[in-house]
């Protein structure tokens, strides 16, 4: 066993870690300000509905001719601005996975160079203040894992609305929030927790 290839690697594994934590941090705070976006969109949806189901020309506001087309242009032209809002939440979305991913693939990098001196008892031995270098390259994997997937399926959903649908618009607060995965995000904090006093150790 080579103790300089088991330094490099926990090295790594730390850099990892701190990483993975603060943009944990950063993704949890994106998707709290996507929640009232989501809201906006349902709300905005079910205005579109209400006027499209209204003849304002048969109601005392018939006195505005244009005043249907110039609601219906404005309810659109905030909702696409609402699209727009999310469409840059995504992209912070994509950072913070792309951060961990990177440094993920770094670790992985880190293993390959030196895994002739890593043998497998080195990499499975605990100890009081850290775990096996293997368990903490299987828990950063599943976390980049676990965010890879999230951003995928809400990039996908956020390209399907179009603020002519209304029906897709008007679930869209139900449809995000059905994308959440709670246990994962749960065992990430786990997982950080387990490492904490590796973190702090040099």
């Amino acid at each position: 066993m080579s103790k300089p290839a088991l330094l490099s690697l926990h090295q790594a594994l730390r850099k990892g870690f701190q990483t993975l934590e603060s943009n944990q941090k950063l993704w949890r705070s994106v998707l709290a300000e996507c929640t009232p976006l989501m809201v906006s969109l349902g709300n905005l949806a079910e205005q579109l509905r209400a006027l499209s189901r209204v003849q304002l020309s048969n109601t005392p506001l018939s006195a505005f001719p244009d005043l249907q087309q110039c609601l219906h242009f404005k309810l659109v032209q905030a909702t696409d601005t609402v699209l727009g809002k999310l469409s840059e939440k995504m992209s912070s979305l994509q950072a913070a996975r792309d951060a961990i991913s990177n440094q993920v693939s770094g670790v992985f990098q880190v293993y390959e160079q030196n895994m002739d001196s890593l043998d497998l008892l080195t990499l499975t031995e605990r100890s009081a203040t850290a775990p096996s270098a293997a368990d903490m390259m299987e828990w950063l994997q599943d976390a980049e894992r676990h965010y890879r997937h999230q951003y995928l399926r809400r990039k996908t959903l956020l390209q399907t609305f179009r603020a002519d649908d209304l029906s897709l618009l008007e679930s869209a607060p139900k449809r995000w929030e059905s994308l959440a995965s709670p246990s994962a995000e749960d065992r990430i904090t786990d997982t950080l927790f387990k490492v904490s006093l590796f973190m702090e150790t040099q």
